[in-house]
């Protein structure tokens, strides 16, 4: 065994945190991660402090916030903070660092103190840039363009993968983090992470697991008895799906490719258990943040509602975190860069940290409160939890929102909406004041005045009714090599090909095709062609 422990990282994107069968939830099948719950420490109110990927990415490798990295919303810019960072740390430690699947750093190949990085981004920029789809080619699967799933049209629709199921983007994460600890050994003590782009839309799997949800008894949508937030009702979804029947489809998908990481996890442990490292290994596994999957008649996340800010988190390591335990305060993302770095031995060289070493014995940061932020200016939100009740406060008008968390899990009721008693004013101020307070010392600076939060104006444009995901992907068209260019699979193709099986949940033409239309335009592709065979086949 290595001297020091090893520690691997296990990071899903978009993954609920009621997504695991042995956290309460008997309709997951995650026998993987029911084992690392046995054997582990579960946290049952862990959270994001972002609902947003690149933000919360960049909170979980320098345990800041984005005052200090920069990045509130999901930004292309390159990344400039001059902080310490997860994985430098570790490598000037002594650790083989390894980093496999979706980092979503800017620059693309940014290291950040990672030895090497195996890639797999959701729309790789060149395919040179990107080791799986450089593997894809390597097998011979080159000509596929829609590597990840149909975006656009089909972006939260249930589709089917179009590449053998050996060859899967999560077949592969699991296989290259298998093929690493099978090479380390225990050699000298590595970080991994392991980074999944499921359960991410496209909702995408093989066809051996399109069914195994099928009569699984899935909770039913959230509902809201008080208008949704302006800002959850300017986020309708990409969807654009008219049958409750397809939107049960894409949450089968949903649930489905959340097990087939699951799966993967079972390579990784039974990897250490192979090579003798199993106990002397820091096993993490979470996720950036989760997704509505129609809640509220949404799909996404980038709001304060549990069903995208609340995350799964647990932590295997049975010489700190006692077997089968569980955490009952706040945790989040925030927690992870000291966790580990307690466990290393590493000293943190930077500024205060909001977040502290999730190991027994630690009690510096107040767990009975959650902070969470999202964007900057008119489109940025706050939000605090206690034990009883959420607080969320968005700049765009002040507007404001109060949850029942003990008596309204499901955030159904928003306590400010019409008249309310003194009661429910002295929860709601008491809130308000402890936010203030968050936003000052942890927010984006220029957020308060004189213990007040700001009012901006609101946006103009209340709602984008059937928005269609504006993204396709594009790697293919900077291909050099014009033989190649030129072999690559015809999209309207792949379209189909993914869709197809599917027809008895939802068709084409019942999506939002106009919006598709526009937005091919601007991929340059032309649409009317198939749009007209769409609609003669519904005839």
């Amino acid at each position: 065994m290595s001297r020091n422990p090893n520690i691997i990282l296990i990071f899903t994107d978009e993954q609920r945190y009621d997504t695991i069968g042995a956290a309460g939830f008997p309709w997951m099948k995650t026998p993987n991660l029911d084992r690392m719950i046995k054997e582990g420490c579960l946290f049952t109110n862990a959270y994001t402090p972002n609902p947003v990927c690149i933000p919360a990415r960049h909170n979980l490798i320098t345990g800041l916030t984005a005052r200090y990295h920069g990045y509130p919303n999901n930004e292309s810019y390159p990344y400039t903070a001059d902080l310490p960072v997860l994985p430098k740390l570790l490598s000037n430690a002594g650790y083989e660092t390894r980093a496999i699947g979706k980092m979503h750093f800017h620059p693309v190949r940014r290291h950040h103190g990672f030895d090497k990085m195996e890639l797999m981004e959701e729309i790789p920029i060149y395919r040179e840039w990107d080791e799986y789809a450089m593997y894809l080619k390597e097998k011979g699967y080159g000509s596929i363009i829609n590597i990840h799933g149909v975006r656009n049209l089909l972006y939260h629709a249930a589709q089917r993968s179009l590449m053998p199921e050996e060859h899967h983007p999560s077949n592969w994460v699991g296989d290259r983090a298998a093929d690493f600890l099978r090479t380390n050994r225990g050699r000298h003590p590595f970080f991994l992470k392991a980074s999944f782009i499921a359960p991410h839309p496209p909702f995408h799997v093989p066809d051996s697991y399109a069914d195994m949800y099928l009569d699984a008894e899935l909770p039913v949508p959230r509902t809201s008895e008080t208008p949704l937030s302006p800002a959850a009702q300017r986020r309708s979804p990409d969807l654009g799906m008219p049958h409750v029947r397809g939107i049960r489809r894409s949450k089968e998908f949903y649930h489905a490719a959340v097990s087939l990481v699951d799966f993967n996890t079972g390579k990784i442990l039974s990897a250490l258990e192979e090579t003798g490292e199993l106990e002397n290994t820091m096993i993490i596994y979470t996720s950036d943040h989760g997704d509505f999957i129609g809640d509220y008649g949404l799909f996404d996340k980038q709001l304060p509602y549990d069903s995208c800010a609340k995350i799964p988190l647990i932590i295997r390591y049975p010489g700190i975190f006692k077997p089968g335990s569980r955490f009952e305060a706040f945790a989040d993302l925030n927690d992870i860069l000291p966790t580990i770095l307690q466990t290393a031995g590493i000293k943190y060289p930077g500024p205060e940290l909001p977040g502290e070493s999730l190991a027994p014995g630690n009690c510096r940061k107040d767990r009975s409160y959650q902070y969470i932020e999202h964007a900057a200016g008119s489109q940025r939100w706050i939000s605090l939890r206690n034990k009883t009740h959420k607080f969320n406060y968005y700049f765009a008008g002040g507007y404001e929102e109060l949850f029942d968390m003990q008596k309204d899990p499901c955030e159904s009721v928003n306590l400010l909406h019409g008249k309310y008693s003194q009661e429910i004013t002295d929860i709601r101020d008491e809130l308000y004041k402890m936010l203030c307070s968050y936003e000052e010392r942890w927010g984006l600076p220029g957020m308060t005045y004189k213990g007040q939060l700001l009012v901006l104006e609101k946006p103009e444009e209340l709602k984008i009714k059937n928005r269609v995901n504006p993204q396709f992907q594009s790697f293919h068209t900077r291909l050099t090599d014009q033989p190649e260019k030129s072999g690559m699979n015809d999209f309207f193709s792949e379209m189909f090909n993914a869709s197809c099986k599917e027809n008895k949940y939802y068709k084409l033409g019942d999506l939002n095709l106009e919006q598709w239309k526009e937005n091919c335009a601007r991929a340059g592709l032309d649409a009317e062609p198939v749009i007209k065979k769409i609609r003669k086949s519904i005839l």
